[in-house]
């Protein structure tokens, strides 16, 4: 069912009517996993067609069960059982030569086969038709003769069907070749059972897609077939499978009206901790923030994502101050989603949530990378294991892999498949079609009649076909209950939860909440390097409260001596700290937006404006308080949305309408849009229309690189965090850097490298002193851990550590733990 939900809006647009089915594996005991040589598994296929939404989320279910109950050797299965219980309103077909009946036919004999079509007969009664395939086999005929018998005798419509695995004939060979690839197998491999011979799954070249004129000729003897399959068409209504999103059940307390009672609560319980007072202005936002959030209906979402974020706080779980445009809300500041106050540093609700346009709030959060197991683990006991899955993502064969893939089953030298590859353009999503009509060596080899030429003509029909499945690094789905209720699932042998087998384009479009769970480095090096600290100065640092203009932290910056620090690490990012020299965080921010492929042409300019090299200019003095911090530049999303606020008169959500208008660059929208803001800066501020239009255009420019501030601004905070306990606590920082790079040596050299240069000396590793991690001694000095040896064990390293503590030094190897006294361990150490 993966590609269920794709299918059904392509032909919702295209005005065709999509019928949605599946081809499942029917076993004997879908719960039974132990079998023998003599005693296999036994499994058939069987078709079943959905009629309505209601049946398409009864066989959804049934093919998802496959998955969670019956998923053996590679196979998700069901059994009769389960078919029977979600049989209402599917249609059943008796399939190709691999379904029970056909199969019975051939191999056990017609009474069988008999008692078994009576057995489906009887289940779905006028939804059982009899299939009829011709592919050019003996078997099929000989299938299609006791078939028809069998129809006429029960009353059983017959029907036409084909099997295709590929659009062309011509394609018969490329498509044996995507066999190959997914099996790893080359196409010289003689197809057939056992050592030596690989899976070919198709006998001839009969399986592509056939016209109406080719099916009706196949079949002119038997006309009653293909009559009988507008029936089928007939039978299946069309139905949408896109919805608005579904929350989970949030309780709230006893007490509380509903949800919108029980967020106000958390929100102004939050302000008062959060703001020394709450000043009408403070109020007046989170009034409106809240007001907002009722009336979209996403109190719930709130909730919800509070309640596990606060959760991870208390399991000691470090979570950043915020990510994306959700720094932009007050109240997700006070109820502890952000920990960035919005109003102090000048962030836009609307930039995050859009009164004036209906769409999902989208909170992503991170957790330092070894909590974010705990917050996932949290969701899943409280919301229940049925109702949490990852998300599938899909690879393709991009243009160079193709290429790569089909060499390689080709047996082509490695030398020649990847020079192939090479002559496509680097350029991010390029097409081989493309790529044939511009380089000349291509346009040459495919002129030729060679191996190299076969293989670039296959590689352009395989091009975009589904090569693996993954898991998304981040994304987890809540549903409001069983999730095979709503979409369809799989497992998966890397996920613990369930999988969902639409992809995180469109899972949301089906309804489902999606977070995004993002496991941050940084944040892990600054909770233990806050530990060190703790342990060697005995002093607690709350990163929340850490002054932003320490003088130590700014020279850093002004220095570039941001080597191990958040986002300013760069060369590139050094050269141009050193020319700007920092001094505020308003510095930090405005780098942090502009340090991208963009906006990058525009530092010079801030640098020289920030100095007095260059005048300061405003497109219009109105302008003055929204651009001052950026020296009159626009440089965020957030100053183009107020400057037609200010100058225009539009509200911040018709400002938000117009930003993404601009950024998209639709000129019948962009027309459109011009006319307000000219209209409206001339009515509101009487200003000439060729100004407006003049600022208009200066607008447009900008919003092509323009930057989410709120997103800046969190992430510069952190980074500022990082500089910070590197400039006032270097060694235990740089230890905490250390430690989290182990796996790569080289990083580990080049930050031990940087570290001496911050006059931090680093020792190498002392079995009377080293931890598994690099720490740092009493004297200042960072100690080599152990677990960056290569080849040392876990179980090596937690003996000499628990030994150690319980006896003391080691003075001799003969005073080494037992186990760790042979030639290899010593080595090692």
């Amino acid at each position: 069912m993966h590609a269920a939900f794709n299918a059904v809006s392509a032909g919702f647009e295209e005005g065709i009517k999509i019928i949605l089915g599946c081809e499942v594996f029917v076993a004997e005991d879908r719960h039974r996993k132990k079998f023998t040589k003599n005693e296999p598994d036994r499994r058939f296929s069987q078709v079943l067609l959905a009629t309505d939404e209601a049946s398409y989320h009864r066989l959804s279910k049934l093919c998802s069960q496959g998955y969670i109950e019956g998923y053996y050797a590679g196979y998700p299965r069901v059994d009769k059982a389960l078919v029977a219980a979600h049989a209402e309103g599917l249609i059943a077909l008796t399939g190709g030569l691999g379904g029970e009946i056909p199969s019975l036919i051939l191999n056990v004999g017609e009474h069988a086969a008999e008692e078994a079509f009576v057995w489906w007969h009887e289940l779905f009664g006028e939804n059982f038709y009899v299939t009829l395939q011709r592919h050019g086999l003996e078997e099929e005929e000989r299938v299609n003769e006791v078939l028809l018998r069998l129809a006429a005798k029960y009353g059983v419509k017959p029907v036409v069907a084909h099997s295709s695995y590929y659009l062309r004939r011509e394609d018969a060979d490329a498509h044996d070749t995507l066999i190959c690839v997914k099996d790893a197998e080359k196409k010289s491999t003689p197809i057939g059972r056992g050592r030596g011979h690989r899976f070919g799954i198709l006998p001839n070249e009969e399986y592509y897609f056939k016209s109406p004129q080719e099916m009706n000729e196949l079949f002119s003897d038997i006309p009653v077939a293909l009559e009988n399959i507008q029936e089928i068409v007939d039978k299946c209504q069309p139905y949408k499978l896109q919805r608005d999103i579904l929350m989970p059940r949030f309780v709230v307390p006893e007490g509380f009206t509903d949800q919108d009672d029980y967020l106000r609560h958390l929100t102004y319980r939050g302000a008062e901790k959060k703001y020394v007072e709450i000043t009408p202005d403070i109020r007046a936002r989170l009034d409106l923030e809240l007001e907002v959030i009722k009336n979209m209906g996403f109190p719930g979402y709130f909730l919800i994502v509070q309640d596990f974020i606060n959760a991870a706080k208390d399991m000691g779980v470090f979570v950043g101050p915020g990510r994306g445009s959700a720094a932009g809300s007050a109240v997700a500041f006070c109820i502890g989603i952000t920990n960035i106050d919005p109003i102090a540093y000048d962030l836009l609700f609307e930039r995050f949530l859009n009164p004036e346009r209906v769409s999902m709030p989208d909170i992503d959060i991170d957790f330092d990378d070894e909590g974010r197991q705990a917050a996932i683990d949290y969701v899943v006991e409280k919301y229940g294991k049925n109702q949490v899955a990852q998300i599938i993502t899909y690879g393709t064969m991009a243009a160079k892999m193709a290429i790569k893939d089909v060499a390689r089953v080709q047996e082509l030298p490695i030398e020649d498949s990847n020079r192939l590859a090479k002559y496509v353009p680097e350029k991010p999503g390029t097409k081989l079609k493309d790529a044939y009509a511009e380089v000349p060596e291509l346009r040459e080899i495919l002129r030729q009649d060679s191996k190299e030429a076969r293989i670039l003509k296959e590689a352009l029909v395989l091009e975009g076909s589904v090569r693996n499945t993954g898991i998304h690094a981040a994304g987890v789905i809540i549903a409001p209950d069983d999730l095979t209720q709503y979409i369809p699932v799989c497992t998966a042998k890397d996920a613990e939860l369930l999988v969902t087998q639409f992809d995180g384009k469109v899972v949301e479009s089906a309804g489902m909440l999606k977070m995004d769970f993002l496991g941050l480095k940084t944040l892990t090096i600054l909770k233990d390097a806050l530990r060190l600290i703790e342990k060697n100065h005995q002093i607690q640092i709350d990163l929340d409260t850490i002054p932003l203009e320490d003088e130590k932290t700014f020279a850093l910056y002004q220095r570039g001596d941001t080597i191990g620090t958040f986002q300013f690490e760069s060369e590139g990012m050094q050269m141009y700290l050193r020319k700007l020299k920092p001094t505020n965080i308003e510095d930090l921010i405005a780098m942090n937006a502009l340090y991208r492929p963009g906006p990058l042409q525009f530092i010079p300019l801030y640098i020289d404006r920030k100095h007095g090299r260059e005048t300061l200019e405003y497109p219009h003095p109105l302008l003055e308080p929204i651009l001052k911090n950026t020296f009159g530049i626009m440089v965020y999303q957030e100053q183009i949305m107020q400057t037609a606020q200010i100058l225009a008169g539009y509200t911040l959500g018709g400002a938000d309408i117009l930003r993404r208008a601009m950024g998209k660059k639709k000129k019948e929208e962009m027309d459109k849009q011009r006319q307000i803001f000219v209209e409206g800066a001339q009515e509101k501020n009487q200003i000439p229309e060729a100004k407006a239009n003049e600022i208009f255009d200066v607008m447009a420019k900008f919003a092509e690189y323009g930057f989410n501030r709120s997103h800046s601004a969190a992430y510069s905070v952190v980074a500022y965090q990082t500089a910070f306990l590197k400039a006032n606590y270097p060694a235990e920082y740089m230890a905490a850097v250390l430690t989290h790079n182990m796996g790569n040596i080289e990083k580990v050299t080049f930050f031990i490298e940087e570290a001496q240069r911050q006059q931090v000396p680093v020792l190498g590793p002392d079995i009377n002193e080293s931890e598994a991690t690099f720490t740092v001694n009493q004297q200042g000095q960072i100690r080599f851990g152990l677990a960056a040896i290569k080849g040392t064990g876990d179980a090596a390293i937690s003996t000499i550590i628990e030994e150690r503590s319980k006896g003391g030094r080691f003075w001799t190897f003969m005073t080494l733990p037992a186990g760790l006294i042979c030639a290899q361990s010593i080595k090692i150490l």
